[in-house]
């Protein structure tokens, strides 16, 4: 029961390194072309950038799905749910918190969301594919704290 726990939190913190690379290396690289609908104000509730949403999903639903088929990789449906852990908080605070997708009253109290949210609003100061820095969601450089 420990060790699926970890699984779940260790995938969960992994997905942030995997996040950082993808955000900087695909999507302000080879697939721009879907991500520069985020770096601009549009009147839409949707953008091509949600197409990376359901692209991410993928991993998580094939590996709860083999995990949960087959007992001898049941790990696997543990690394899916840190995965899967790891999207909802993206979706809270990225589209929820920090760009209001969904209209809510949130003001940030902590020194720690202060920093991730700022780190987040310098990223997309640029509008542009390159040039931009902070591309984590979890973890931002004291730099970024005001």
């Amino acid at each position: 029961m420990i060790l699926n726990l970890l699984l779940v939190v260790g995938t969960f913190f992994f997905m942030e390194g995997v996040a950082w690379f993808t955000h900087k290396y695909i999507m302000h690289g080879i697939l721009w072309s879907w991500h520069r609908s985020h770096h601009k104000v549009h009147p839409h509730a949707l953008e091509m950038n949600d197409l990376f949403a359901l692209v991410f999903s993928i991993p998580s639903i094939l590996t709860i799905y083999i995990g949960a088929s087959n007992p001898e990789m049941a790990w696997l449906m543990y690394a899916g749910f840190g995965i899967l852990g790891y999207g909802i908080f993206y979706f809270l605070f990225h589209d929820v918190i920090v760009h209001r997708r969904i209209k809510i009253s949130f003001k940030a109290k902590s020194k720690y969301m202060k920093r991730i949210m700022r780190a987040h609003y310098v990223h997309h100061e640029k509008h542009t594919k390159e040039g931009c820095e902070a591309f984590g969601f979890l973890y931002a450089p004291k730099k970024y704290e005001e």
